[in-house]
């Protein structure tokens, strides 16, 4: 591992500069062409065949080397959030209102400093197809995973197994951290509009109350979880907008609610849906008004597989510093699109430590004062080498 470590920390200069040039300059979901171009100018450059446009703006550089059939896939997602940078930093986002504050930054680093490591190297029997994602932030089911797989992006790059990266503020930098089964959870957007009749606040008995309707359907809606769900199944339902009225006197007509909702199994998923259409429908019949539902089922649960988390987690503890390794951790109710690729191939997804010492490294996901360690551009990078080469050359016992 350290003769990996050494290559990448050589040209450690470069991909720092890197990843603060496309910190300084991010590009939100399915416009990521300044960030595309460098990937697949990079890669052409150290020997890959690319292929650019993949689901949008997505891009795919493929390395083939030796006579094995097996073939592996490793993801970067490339896209920022609109989000208005706080960072100070002299390399801090030079486009109002768009950051880099998820480390997508340092994720497409990483991938690009194992690429050129691969391909320097080449000690490996089989192919590599490195996968470059737009949109991982979109938010919605066609996401840019969602829509490279609909792009046939299997079909032309056939993986046995895919593995993706997200660096983890809070937690020692560098520490790598795995997860057997179902380690995100689905992420589904719900809107209510609430109809009712309006008028004036002094005479409600002539109106039907949207907002009386919207409290007691808010309130409702606090017992989906609490008892419908198995207390064993972990789930969410949150109410994150209520909106009516402009005046206090005024009665309105219409009130509006969205909600966010998370869950890690299918069939709880199910019931999740079928509880809010239930609840929202009868509260609103009982109160005089009408409500409109739309339920956008977003990201799935993220499915990590048995063997390939095993495969993942034994290079992990070969090649973590000591300590600075976590064999099973704990699954987030966050959610990543990343699933939408797990669904068509067995993979697996590693968390990987940003730092836990205060400052931007440490700083929460999403967060206007985050910044990606660039300490781990040689650790993901090096990371992703050791398990393409122990994967392609049918080490560790994995099954073929």
């Amino acid at each position: 591992m350290n003769d990996i470590r050494a290559l990448i920390e050589r040209d450690v200069e470069e991909f720092t500069t890197l990843r603060r040039d496309l910190h300084q300059h991010p590009e939100l979901a399915f416009h990521e062409i300044r960030t595309g171009g460098i990937v697949a100018d990079l890669l052409e450059k150290w020997g890959y065949t690319v292929e650019r446009n993949i689901g949008t703006t997505g891009i795919v550089g493929q390395l083939r080397h030796g006579e094995g059939s097996a073939a592996i896939g490793l993801r970067a997602d490339m896209d920022a959030l609109p989000i208005l940078e706080a960072t100070g930093l002299p390399y801090a986002s030079v486009n109002s209102g768009v950051m880099h504050a998820c480390g997508h930054d340092g994720h497409t680093t990483m991938l690009l400093a194992a690429a050129k490591t691969l391909a320097e190297r080449r000690n490996f029997n089989g192919t590599v197809n490195l996968i470059f994602q737009p949109a991982e932030e979109y938010g919605r089911p066609d996401s840019g995973a969602a829509r490279m797989v609909a792009d046939g992006l299997f079909e032309k790059f056939p993986c046995d197994a895919v593995f993706g990266i997200h660096n983890m503020p809070g937690s020692p930098q560098g520490q790598l951290q795995f997860y057997d089964g179902a380690m995100m959870a689905s992420s589904d957007s719900v809107s209510i509009k609430i109809t009712g009749r309006g008028g004036h606040g002094a005479q409600p008995h002539t109106t039907a109350d949207p907002i009386v309707a919207t409290a007691a359907i808010v309130m409702a809606l606090q017992t989906v979880v609490a008892r419908n769900v198995n207390p064993l199944d972990a789930a969410v339902v949150t109410v994150g907008v209520m909106q009516a009225g402009i005046a206090n006197n005024v009665i309105p007509e219409n009130a509006r609610i969205e909600l966010t909702v998370r869950c890690f199994k299918p069939d709880v998923r199910d019931l999740l849906e079928q509880r809010i259409r239930d609840l929202v429908a009868t509260q609103a019949q009982s109160l005089g008004v009408k409500a409109d539902i739309d339920y956008c089922r977003g990201y799935p649960a993220l499915q990590n597989s048995t063997e390939e988390t095993e495969f993942a987690r034994a290079i992990g503890e070969q090649f973590a510093a000591e300590g600075n390794f976590v064999a099973q951790t704990t699954p987030m109710t966050g959610s990543e699109d990343f699933a939408f690729m797990l669904e068509k191939c067995p993979g697996s997804y590693i968390f990987l430590g940003n730092g836990d010492q205060p400052g931007p490294v440490s700083r929460a996901l999403h967060n206007d004062g985050f910044d990606f360690n660039d300490a781990n551009i040689v650790e993901g990078a090096a990371y992703w080498v050791a398990l393409t080469e122990e994967f392609l050359n049918g080490k560790t016992g994995r099954k073929n």
